[in-house]
């Protein structure tokens, strides 16, 4: 009863044992260390990492904390909501770290936004679940009687999967008066039983033995395994054989071919015939992975390589070897073999991206980490020291990290999407071994676009020509402007700038499509009232925030032929274009009968006038000056001659389509007295109305004088707030009194520009005086911001 009360609390402590994790950690150079046993159950608790690490564990979702792992059924997972560690499955040590004293299980758990990486190693803690056994239940001896006390038997050693405490820790016999047993520590091999003889044998007395090998592992309670041993004592062969050497030790680079030979032992025996004949061959005691790896030829020593020998995997070997005669009762000598393994650079590093993001801004800050880089060599020394490098034309380098063998890539200088939005950056990793390997991988950056290019116009400024009389609603010009950002913050809609401001009170008469920059004009442009003018176009794109940018547009008017030759004399009392005229009949030949005056509102070849006789009496008495439009008579008038002739005068401007008007003079041919008489008539006519004109002159030159000082101050003060140069100055040509000229003159930027040609308003007046006429023509600077007064005399 008490032994089963006993074994029930032993049963319980070792369930608690399983289940209750051992928990220690600590932190140096950021990582923590958990201690854990195996076989627990899934779902255990390992440790609270954001606790241990002081994490914010709101932030642990939105920051996808994970653990990276190429395993595809790992052992642990963590809770991103706690920020605790848990085993995923059950957890066999022996099967995870076979051969391994200590296992550690290394994880890396990943933060991203910011990135941040964190090393967590679990310690798998070993407990007793493995019982040593033996490879065979049974095994069989053959001792000769000969031997002497002392002589050494090895056993085949027990194996436990256990490690630490837990594997075999001692070896029992059963009691013998000729055997004993001596265990013998081998390291990593385990521990090695040996059977000595401790008394002399007797064949006749005695001609076998059975004795019973335990192995005993360090558990509490410990566990254990058996092998029966039966020792058949054989007839005289008493010479063992010798080997040459006490200690064979030999250097094996890794990677050697199979059949190398990697050393050739020696043994003799005194013996003759077949119990002097040496065969060698591996011992009973050497681990199977061994002799996979190596083979002995039986009769001549050479140990030769049959697997693949890996420095990353073994550094040292040591083959426990045996000579052994042919005698009937065979006399065996052991001896270990010390192969040490050479590293070869065969490994190239390996490089591992373990987090990375495919985008990053273009106005990032330099030092912005763009991933996290790790490297690894298998190789060991200058054979496993990596170095790694990018090109030097980018702008990202690799920057060491504090854990070894880690480098975060990181902008070193600002980016521009618009110089280069797209970046393939080779990672180069090269040992120092000889000759060096090396390892590349190619990581692609996106730079995203970010809104840091205001819209550019192809011109500036915009200087448009537009013909007068263009159609209301219809589009006279347009203006472009591009973005080099990205689509997004590239697509630019305008508008035309309306702030009020006088320069800009014709932009009312404007409208703009914002999504292509075409220019409607919703009215009907006038040369004759408007020459040039100009305004803003402002084109703003789509980023957020927007960007924006403006240019002038400078608009010219261009002159048409719109406007039809007016009569100014002769002009009736009713308004036509009609007059008579009376001269005497005396009068000789070239004599001026009448002078026909016109004016053509247009400018250049549309406002220039000529004038041709479309309709006479008799072309023999009558001529008229193309260019001037004075009637003369050709010849001397004759009692034969009508006494009225009627002249049809043609007016007709030069436009490309000439418009035309016609004027009609009626010449009356009167004696000579009452020619005489009409011109004293009119001579007293003439000097009433010289007085009157002489007052009214007085009048316009104080008003034009005023005006002339406004037009100089107001020049000067737009002089002062205005790039562009604009004058209009109207001009009297003196040896053209045909029609009335002016010119107009403009620059705009380096260009300078006139125009000439005839110009008269059609509501200008006539004036009658003594032998003169005075042609006054309205102020309309108001309007147009022009001045003009213009006299021109007729010839007597």
């Amino acid at each position: 009863m008490e032994q089963r009360r006993y074994e029930r609390r032993r049963e319980r402590g070792y369930l608690v044992g399983c289940v209750v994790a051992v928990l220690f950690w600590s932190v140096a150079s950021a990582q923590i260390r958990y201690s854990i046993s195996e076989e627990v159950n899934e779902g255990t608790v390992v440790g609270n990492i954001a606790k241990d690490l002081g994490l914010d564990k709101s932030t642990l979702r939105d920051r996808k904390y994970r653990i990276v792992s190429s395993n595809a059924d790992p052992l642990f997972h963590v809770n991103q909501n706690d920020g605790v560690l848990y085993v995923s499955r059950k957890i066999d040590r022996e099967e995870v770290c076979a051969m391994i004293s200590t296992c550690l299980i290394n994880l890396k758990t990943v933060l991203e936004n910011p990135l941040e990486v964190h090393y967590v190693v679990v310690e798998v803690l070993d407990i007793n679940d493995h019982s040593p056994s033996f490879p065979e239940k049974v095994t069989t001896l053959e001792i000769s009687e000969s031997v002497f006390p002392g002589v050494r038997v090895p056993l085949q050693h027990a194996r436990d999967a256990d490690g630490g405490l837990f594997s075999v820790q001692q070896y029992k016999l059963s009691s013998n008066e000729h055997f004993r047993l001596e265990v013998k520590d081998k390291g990593e091999d385990g521990k090695i039983p040996i059977l000595i003889v401790q008394k002399s044998l007797d064949r006749e007395a005695a001609e076998s033995y059975s004795l019973v090998l335990t192995a005993v592992d360090g558990g509490k309670p410990p566990k254990s395994g058996e092998m029966n041993i039966l020792v058949n004592l054989l007839d005289v062969n008493d010479n063992t054989p010798v080997f040459s050497q006490d200690v064979y030790s030999v250097m094996l680079n890794e990677n050697a071919p199979i059949g190398t030979t990697v050393i050739q032992v020696n043994a003799t025996d005194l013996d003759t015939g077949p119990n002097g004949d040496v065969v060698y061959s591996f011992s009973s005691i050497v681990n199977r992975r061994l002799l996979k790896l190596f083979d002995i030829n039986q009769s001549t020593g050479e140990i030769i390589v049959k697997g693949l020998i890996n420095y990353e995997e073994r550094d040292k070997y040591e083959i426990e070897i045996q000579a052994s005669d042919k005698g009937l009762a065979p006399l065996a000598t052991q001896k270990s073999v010390i192969v040490k393994v050479v590293d070869v650079n065969d490994n190239a590093p390996e490089i591992e991206v373990t987090s990375f993001s495919s985008y990053v801004n273009e106005d990032s800050r330099p030092g912005t980490t763009v991933a996290l880089i790790s490297v690894n060599d298998l190789d060991s020394g200058l054979n496993g020291k990596v170095i790694c490098s990018i090109g030097e034309d980018i702008p990202f380098k690799l920057s060491p990290s504090l854990q070894d063998k880690m480098y975060s890539l990181v902008s070193k200088s600002p980016l521009d999407r618009e110089k280069q939005s797209h970046y393939d950056v080779t990672i180069t990793a090269k040992d120092a071994g000889q000759p060096p390997l090396s390892s590349e991988k190619t990581i692609s950056i996106v730079v995203s676009d970010v809104n840091d290019n205001s819209p550019e116009f192809l011109l500036s400024p915009y200087n448009f020509y537009v013909t007068e009389g263009n159609e209301p609603g219809a589009s006279v010009f347009s203006v472009k402007a591009f973005d080099r950002d990205e689509p997004d913050n590239a697509l630019i809609s305008y508008h035309i700038l309306r702030d009020g401001s006088k320069e800009n009170k014709l932009a009312s008469f404007l409208n703009i499509n914002s999504e292509n920059g075409n220019i409607l004009a919703l009215k009907s442009f006038d040369f004759e009232t408007l020459k040039t003018f100009q305004f803003r176009v402002v084109a703003t794109d789509s980023g957020t925030p927007s960007l924006s940018s403006n240019v002038t547009v400078n608009v010219f008017i261009l002159d048409q032929n719109d406007n039809a030759p007016v009569i100014l004399y002769p002009v009736s009392s009713n308004g036509s274009a009609e007059g008579v005229e009376e001269i005497p009949r005396n009068v000789n030949a070239g004599h001026l009968v009448t002078k026909v005056r016109a004016y053509d509102a247009d400018i250049g070849y549309n406002g220039w006038l000529l004038f041709s006789l479309q309709e006479v009496t008799d072309h023999s008495l009558f001529g008229l000056d193309r260019y001037t439009g004075r009637i003369r008579t050709l010849r001397s008038f004759t009692e034969t001659d009508e006494a009225e002739h009627k002249l049809v005068i043609l007016v007709k401007d030069n436009g490309n389509v000439s418009l035309s008007a016609t004027a009609t003079v009626i010449v009356k041919v009167v004696e000579p007295k009452e020619a005489f008489a009409a011109a004293d008539v009119k001579s007293a006519t003439n000097d009433e109305e010289d007085n009157n004109v002489t007052f009214y002159l007085m009048i316009t030159l104080g008003s034009v004088s005023t005006l002339f000082l406004i037009s100089i101050i107001v020049l000067i003060a737009m002089q002062c707030s205005k790039s562009t140069e604009y004058t209009s100055k109207y001009l009297q040509e003196t040896n053209y009194d045909g029609t009335l000229c002016h010119s107009i003159q403009y620059r705009s930027g380096d260009k300078r520009y006139m125009l000439v040609g005839p110009r008269m308003s059609v509501g200008s007046t006539i004036v009658p005086g003594s032998h003169a006429n005075t042609l006054m023509l309205p102020d309309r600077r108001q309007a147009s911001g022009e001045l003009g007064h213009f006299k021109w005399r007729r010839s007597k």
